[in-house]
């Protein structure tokens, strides 16, 4: 019952009673509030400059993968060019969970944010939120696999091995921490959760990878550029763990607005992800150990970037309603 009550949890924990007056416009799959008139597949800005945003002060999420005080110290510098290139204060926002980071832009209280890739056809259709980068290497390769993984001793060899043993997933909003692994467990190697395995909930995804590497769970699903990240800064040791199934690439955090933060500003904020000097910054030391290493911030369509993240979530029913 926990677990179906976590699946729930990913399709409406959009729960705020916010009051909002649909406009006679297209919507396509976004909520009423908002508007896609140029079929883009995200919120349009609002045509009335009195629903603008122009805060004091820029509130910035990064998608809360890991220990949110890790990265408060490897975004500093970032958002120190941030206020720069803004002409606003700029604070980071450690959230601790998905839905606390995408009620936080729907609310209006978060007005810059990295979405990870599962979250971010959830935040562009309950929150407004309009992703337009992503870290990329100077050449171009962006994404990331999701690999289940086991501890390096394990007796597990292959998927068809999990039958009868604990799997970590991160959470319900994922792609790489749950979603994925899902549709795969079930519809390439026939294997339910609950009557095939037993599934956990590690909350992230380094979590999953400790939770593995000490044995507290038999295997886990998780997305390789986190788990490599944390091997090169010495996290967790490589060795204490082995892969047995590796996906396609999947595109990795998204980063954006809200979709009603004032035009001009939203300008500013786009021209500061792109105009970042990353040589010897804390940003490219963190990421470097990414595979492929992550040294730029890439231009990206939602409506194409995300369309495979978007065909698992039809495969896997998952609604974008928000209650």
């Amino acid at each position: 019952m926990r677990f179906m009550r976590l699946l729930l949890t990913a399709a409406v924990f959009c729960s705020l009673s916010i009051a909002a007056h649909a406009e006679d416009c297209p919507h396509g799959q976004l909520d009423v509030r908002y508007c896609d008139r140029d079929g883009d597949m995200v919120a349009d800005a609002p045509t009335d400059p009195a629903k603008f945003l122009d805060p004091a002060t820029l509130v910035f999420a990064y998608t809360p993968v890991e220990d949110p005080e890790v990265y408060r110290k490897v975004w500093d510098g970032f958002l120190q060019h941030m206020q720069k290139v803004t002409g606003k204060k700029v604070q980071f926002f450690a959230v601790q969970s998905n839905a606390a980071q995408i009620e936080a832009m729907r609310a209006g209280r978060l007005h810059v944010a990295g979405f990870n890739t599962g979250s971010n056809p959830i935040a562009v259709n309950c929150a407004g939120f309009v992703p337009f980068a992503m870290m990329a290497s100077k050449d171009n390769a962006f994404g990331y696999e999701m690999e289940i993984v086991v501890p390096s001793d394990s007796p597990v060899k292959t998927v068809a091995d999990l039958k009868g043993k604990t799997f970590a997933f991160t959470d319900p909003n994922s792609n790489s921490g749950y979603k994925a692994p899902s549709a795969l467990l079930r519809s390439e190697f026939g294997l339910e959760a609950e009557r095939d395995y037993k599934p956990a909930f590690s909350g992230k995804h380094d979590n999953t990878v400790l939770g593995v590497a000490n044995k507290d769970y038999d295997a886990g699903a998780v997305a390789n550029a986190v788990m490599y990240r944390m091997m090169a800064r010495g996290a967790v040791e490589r060795s204490k763990l082995r892969t047995i199934y590796k996906s396609q690439t999947f595109p990795t955090t998204g980063y954006g607005t809200v979709y009603n933060l004032k035009p001009e500003l939203a300008a500013k904020v786009r021209e500061s992800f792109f105009s970042f000097p990353w040589e010897g910054s804390a940003l490219a030391a963190e990421y470097k150990g990414s595979t492929p290493p992550q040294e730029k911030f890439l231009p990206i369509s939602y409506k194409e970037t995300w369309d495979v993240v978007r065909k698992i979530d039809a495969a896997m029913n998952v609604s974008y309603a928000c209650k």
